[in-house]
């Protein structure tokens, strides 16, 4: 018996406007089983009629009647309206409402996010319509295995059914084993609900999720998505994504979801104008490409040659600042060789190879006198080999791990560990400086509730910081919401294994991995914190600069959002 179905049904059936007559829910269980013939099972019968009374009140009848019947009959049809297909998937069928299917990923124009049958794409908002779909898979519930849990479930289901009408829960004879907890819970929901708390509901429907409570998850999720909105104030925009993958995560189709969003990105030019205005509109990248740079410059300030493998090369904005700088540099600058390793990611926004990147690079060296070499590399950080590098004997060495490392598979992932496996790699290359900057997050290992609470704390600050700069009614404020951040909120709450590829870590942990494989830390270039606070002397003053315990960090008001460090 699948509850979660029925009560999705009977949730949907409450929030459309025109009259629904009735609807009659027949559902047959075994509660006390006993044997009374080799091939008749005893089943108790129970019928539930929903009215739908002045406005949205509802009332429930149910009946008892014990009867036998044998295995090898067929049930009456016209008693269910109900089907299961061939994958095994439950589809409920109502007269005007059509199939209940399976979801994916989709935003709608209203900004609530809704669920669309094999679709990645943004579609207009359905949800108030006759054809809207909704996810469900079937239980596989043995009714004589656990007859404590099918009366739990389809108390629960009363409950669900019942919502906040107080006066019809009063008329049931709710078993004393069952009225201590799920009654209060129930309470406890619909109270929050009354209160109109986003957060709380919003952590309530993930610990539901957490727990596989899906009939109160799927409750709370009913509620949650008129209040959620792209174009709300951070919390409703940020709530959008949260819930989708809190719906991706129940229906288990969190990796198809995020494999869709992939699938659906933009063209390449508008994908690059959006990532640009990111950059621009926040300073957290400038602030840890500045960060790297101070460390490198000081590490190599008397070097004639200078090589810089950068192992997620991006656009090559970082490079721009240093190769200015290294021009500069009294005595004359150093020969230049930068050794960028591609991603998937930067290559499409590009839309083409990193030698593209090289070239740009060469012109601005060329523009600066700088001798200059580029050595671009397209393989996976995890796959990455000394002798895709192209080291030279003698040659000074810096390595820039800038938003890299966190999406490299640690041990709680692949026993290969390609994590700590690059780091010991990059040490055996003796280089002078390694730089480090990554998310101040700490979603790699934790149970999914803490990980949920964690990217609802971080992504808060995001939200509120691109507030502040690109007006809420802006498109492209909401393109860039959706295109760069949206993915990676999926990921992180939807996916699971292999396939969740965004692991932060928090700085203590980095530091445990360093030394472990063997670096020191670095030394930081005071001269480079006047350069980052001229920076953000630009931007709002809810970003806060510190430098504590050998790392510089950048937050918004009291939330470290980027840390930086250098190692040796």
């Amino acid at each position: 018996i699948d509850t979660s179905t029925i009560c999705t049904t009977i949730l949907q059936l409450h929030r459309i406007d025109s009259p629904y007559p009735q609807l009659h829910i027949h559902i047959q269980i075994d509660p006390n089983p006993r044997k009374q013939e080799s091939n008749s099972i005893c089943v108790t019968e129970k019928r539930y009629s929903w009215n739908q009374k002045r406005g949205n009140r509802f009332s429930m009848q149910a009946s008892k009647q014990n009867h036998y019947r044998n295995p090898a009959e067929k049930m009456d049809r016209n008693l269910y309206s109900a089907e299961i297909d061939q994958g095994g998937r439950f589809s409920v069928q109502t007269p005007e409402f059509g199939n209940y299917s399976s979801s994916t990923a989709s935003f709608s124009s209203n900004g609530s996010p809704i669920s669309q049958p094999d679709s990645h794409s943004y579609r207009p908002d359905i949800y108030h319509s006759p054809d809207y779909t909704y996810a469900a898979h079937v239980s596989r519930v043995g009714f004589a295995d656990n007859t404590e849990d099918l009366e739990y479930r389809l108390r629960e289901l009363e409950s669900a059914m019942l919502g906040t009408d107080q006066d019809s829960m009063g008329s049931y004879d709710v078993p004393s084993s069952w009225c201590g907890t799920n009654q209060t819970a129930s309470k406890t929901i619909t109270e929050m609900i009354s209160r109109g708390d986003f957060k709380e509901l919003l952590l309530a429907c993930a610990k539901s999720v957490a727990e596989n409570e899906s009939i109160t998850a799927n409750w709370l999720m009913s509620e949650l998505r008129p209040m959620v909105s792209v174009s709300g104030d951070p919390s409703r925009r940020l709530g959008a994504y949260m819930l989708e993958g809190l719906v991706a995560r129940l229906s288990s189709s969190g990796s198809s979801i995020y494999k869709g969003l992939r699938c659906k990105e933009p063209t390449g030019g508008d994908l690059l104008s959006y990532m640009r205005l990111l950059y621009d509109a926040c300073p957290y990248f400038k602030f840890g490409f500045l960060a790297a740079n101070g460390a490198i410059a000081e590490a190599m300030k008397n070097e004639s040659r200078i090589h810089i493998i950068d192992f997620q090369i991006g656009h090559g904005s970082q490079w721009v600042t240093l190769i200015k700088a290294l021009a500069s540099r009294p005595g004359g600058p150093p020969k230049l060789r930068i050794t960028g390793v591609d991603d998937s990611t930067s290559a499409h926004a590009r839309g083409g190879g990193v030698s593209i990147i090289g070239q740009r690079l060469a012109d601005l060296a060329e523009s600066c006198n700088i001798p200059f070499e580029f050595h671009g590399v397209t393989v996976f950080g995890s796959e990455i080999e000394v002798e895709h590098l192209g080291i030279q004997p003698g040659e000074p060495l810096a390595v820039n791990f800038a938003f890299m490392l966190h999406h490299m598979p640690d041990e709680s992932v692949d026993p290969r560990n390609h994590r700590d496996r690059l780091l010991r790699l990059v040490k055996s290359l003796s280089p002078k400086v390694v730089t480090l900057v990554e998310q101040e997050s700490n979603v790699n290992t934790a149970p999914f509730f803490h990980r949920f609470q964690e990217t609802l704390n971080y992504y808060t600050a995001i939200f509120e910081s691109i507030d502040v700069t690109l007006p809420r009614d802006h498109q492209e404020r909401i393109n860039v919401e959706q295109h760069c951040l949206a993915r990676d909120i999926v990921n992180i709450i939807a996916c699971e294994e292999a396939e969740r590829v965004e692991r932060h870590e928090l700085l203590g942990k980095w530091r445990s991995r360093f030394t472990m494989a063997g670096f020191k830390a670095y030394p930081l270039n005071s001269y480079v914190n006047g350069t980052i606070k001229a920076l953000l002397a630009n931007y709002s003053e809810k970003y806060r600069f510190e430098e504590r315990d050998g790392a510089l960090f950048l937050g918004w008001m009291d939330r470290d959002l980027v840390a930086s460090c250098a190692w040796q």
